[in-house]
């Protein structure tokens, strides 16, 4: 199953897995595909050490990292991290934080020890931020690609990474953006359907994948959004992607460090249970439905904020939702696609990687028996 892409990569199938969780990098990588370690949320210091770990556990097996830096972003241009966060806190109205504090109160989610302090929201979504990263990430030897999941990367950074010998690639929720990244130089795209998780566009998966292979051609482009078995991958691959780019399937698998409680949220939810929702990152981010996402579309709540602005402002939520999540999965901020209607239980990544791979298989030796199994009855299709 390999292509161009994945020789460059040194990788035995197209399956690259997005996650925040280390473990599941290395199980993926080490299982013959591309394991992903998204940075946003890490200070530097966090992301070495995360780095640090993958590189001791994962051999001589390759692996990524995605990044997140918007084109666009309140305080754009200011690279003093400190005075950036002066000025972003200072645009957030206290109506925001009384709002999110009460709304964890409602929902007994309950409060922070005295000595903890926030963080400022700010690792990441900023090139404050997402600049020092890249040196980072470029210092481990096994990474061979890095991806910016909002937008085209600067032309400064670009350069660094392809410079150091690493591809560089962007994810796009359309045809123009996908052009955009083309037009830039970058390696390869990743076209990323409206029913995935996370941040998406308004394109189905179906409609945006052969226009942005169209659009974008000869360069390789990963298809994303609604993927989570090998008859999605065998439809990827039919239509001319490089490969599938994976992720809220790894939410749930054992090497997951999501809590329980998060991963029993997947693992009950249907399809029709997620919402795009701009209330935790400022821009359509698809995650489940809960009294959260509810809440901040009612007509006598605070309208949300741009980015990072919204992501600062509810800082407070997403750290007391992570530190008790038994308590708070009315409000947490769980992203996930429209694929977690099929998760309905927990595997081992090895086991998906295998499962998608011989299912894949199976879907292209079918259609391919459809096609030839009766000459005659492919001509009559033709002359249709």
């Amino acid at each position: 199953m390999q292509n161009e892409l994945c020789d460059r990569f040194g990788i035995e199938f197209p399956i690259y897995a997005f996650t925040h969780c280390r473990d599941v990098v290395v199980a993926v990588s080490k299982a013959g595909g591309l394991g992903v370690l998204g940075a946003v949320g890490f200070s530097v210091e966090q992301l070495e050490i995360e780095l640090a770990w993958i590189d001791e556990h994962i051999g001589d097996k390759p692996y990524g990292v995605d990044i997140v830096l918007p084109n666009k972003y309140e305080g754009a241009g200011e690279m003093d991290l400190d005075k950036l966060t002066g000025q972003l806190q200072a645009m957030i109205p206290d109506e925001h934080r009384s709002f999110v504090t009460a709304l964890l109160d409602e929902h007994g989610v309950p409060q922070l020890p005295e000595e903890e302090e926030l963080s400022s929201g700010l690792m990441g979504w900023n090139a404050a931020t997402a600049v020092p990263q890249v040196e980072e990430i470029l210092a481990h030897p096994n990474v061979v690609m890095v991806a910016n999941a909002l937008g085209t990367p600067p032309p400064e950074l670009v350069s660094m990474i392809q410079e150091s010998g690493r591809a560089v690639g962007a994810l796009c929720g359309t045809p123009a953006q996908a052009g955009r990244h083309a037009a830039a130089g970058l390696d390869f795209v990743i076209a990323q359907g409206y029913e995935g998780g996370g941040h998406t566009g308004d394109i189905g998966s179906m409609v945006l994948w052969p226009q942005v292979i169209d659009e974008v051609a000869p360069l390789p482009v990963l298809a994303a959004g609604a993927i989570g078995n090998g008859r999605q991958m065998a439809a990827a691959l039919s239509m001319g992607a490089a490969g599938v780019w994976t992720g809220s399937l790894w939410l749930a698998v054992e090497e997951a460090a999501g809590s329980p409680a998060e991963i029993d949220s997947y693992l009950q939810a249907t399809s029709k249970d997620t919402v795009r929702s701009r209330s935790y990152t400022g821009k359509p981010c698809r995650m489940l439905r809960n009294d959260w996402t509810e809440a901040w579309e009612r007509s006598d709540t605070p309208d949300t904020l741009g980015m990072p602005l919204q992501m600062m402002a509810v800082r407070e939520a997403m750290t007391r939702t992570h530190r008790y999540p038994d308590k708070a999965q009315d409000v947490a901020f769980n992203p996930v696609g429209q694929i977690v209607g099929t998760m309905s239980k927990v595997k081992r990544s090895a086991d998906v990687i295998l499962e998608m791979v011989e299912e894949c298989i199976d879907s292209i030796d079918r259609a391919h028996a459809l096609l030839h199994a009766d000459q005659s009855v492919s001509l009559s299709l033709i002359h249709i």
